[in-house]
């Protein structure tokens, strides 16, 4: 399985939870912690990374890895020398982020809005790290904020998404059709959102900036107990949309709850993986390791269909 994999593939190193996550102020420390840790863990195991072209070369260093020696170099003259390398393409990479009113539900120590913002900076800053010119859009039922892709753009990034909230009603098919006319340029677009829309609705919003060429990887947010159900008591239920109290009695209702949820997520799977869209689940009270470990992933498979 992916997540199996992917803590292998990491050799052990340590991964910040949600728990620990919610206790860092700083949206950059934060990002460059994640980040940096997991890229760490990825250097120690056989998985060395996606396509990468040289650069250049500079002289061994005490601690550098052995493996990025460049012998056929040393034969020539006695000398150890490092290959250095560079993402193969400086790729226009944004992320597109859902700020519609229920990503501000929270069950335990982070809402999906502040799992989303986490995520948003630690591939803002990994792909800042591969070169790329990154940006930002956020959007409920139309266009928050807009970062255009630069090379300079990170720190700006980090900004507006620590000022990012959710709490206004959302859709997806206006606002992702904007976002198709704003972004011309081809690029790498990451979608982070629960999904509170049919399977249908959200290809017919996310559609559009797959015909116009940009590679499209999607993050589904969802807490645990949304997952899960774990109700027990007879209480009122509040869409967060819509502010409509809802009662209900959790015994009667959570086999259909969770027969209803099973059906969405096959069908959004599905649903993408026919618009060969890439699609990652991800649970709000579990580590970010997963996520970062599939966008490498979906970033290699794309450098290689290029």
């Amino acid at each position: 399985m992916a997540v199996s994999r992917a803590r292998a593939t990491a050799g052990g190193s340590q991964f910040l939870d949600p728990a620990v996550l919610g206790r860092i102020a700083n949206l950059e420390l934060l990002a460059r912690t994640v980040v940096d840790g997991f890229l760490t863990g990825l250097h120690r195991s056989p998985y060395l990374g996606f396509s990468v072209d040289f650069a250049e070369h500079r002289p061994y260093m005490p601690g550098d890895d052995i493996r990025r020696i460049d012998w056929r170099l040393y034969a020539r003259t006695d000398r150890h020398y490092i290959k250095l390398f560079e993402a193969d393409t400086n790729a226009n990479f944004s992320v597109v982020l859902d700020l519609s009113a229920s990503m501000s539900y929270g069950s335990h120590s982070l809402a999906k809005i502040d799992y989303a913002r986490y995520l948003a900076a630690c591939l803002a800053y990994f792909s800042s790290k591969q070169r790329d010119r990154v940006g930002l859009v956020t959007f409920d039922h139309e266009i928050v904020d807009y970062v255009p892709p630069s090379m300079k753009h990170l720190d700006t990034i980090l900004h507006r998404l620590d000022q990012s909230d959710a709490g206004r009603p959302g859709e997806f098919e206006a606002p992702l059709m904007q976002v198709a006319e704003m972004l011309a340029r081809k690029g790498i677009l990451v979608v982070i959102s629960d999904f509170y829309e049919e399977a249908d609705d959200v290809i017919r919003a996310i559609g559009p900036l797959r015909a116009r060429g940009h590679d499209v990887i999607v993050f589904h947010v969802l807490d645990p107990f949304e997952l899960e159900f774990p109700f027990e008591e007879a209480s009122g239920f509040e869409d967060l949309e819509t502010r409509e109290q809802i009662p209900v009695i959790p015994s009667k209702l959570k086999g259909d709850y969770l027969a209803m949820v099973r059906e969405h997520l096959e069908n959004l799977q599905q649903r993408f993986s026919e618009n060969r869209i890439d699609y990652t689940l991800l649970d709000t009270s579990k580590p970010l390791d997963m996520a970062l470990f599939q966008y490498l992933l979906a970033r290699e498979r794309l450098s290689k269909t290029r």
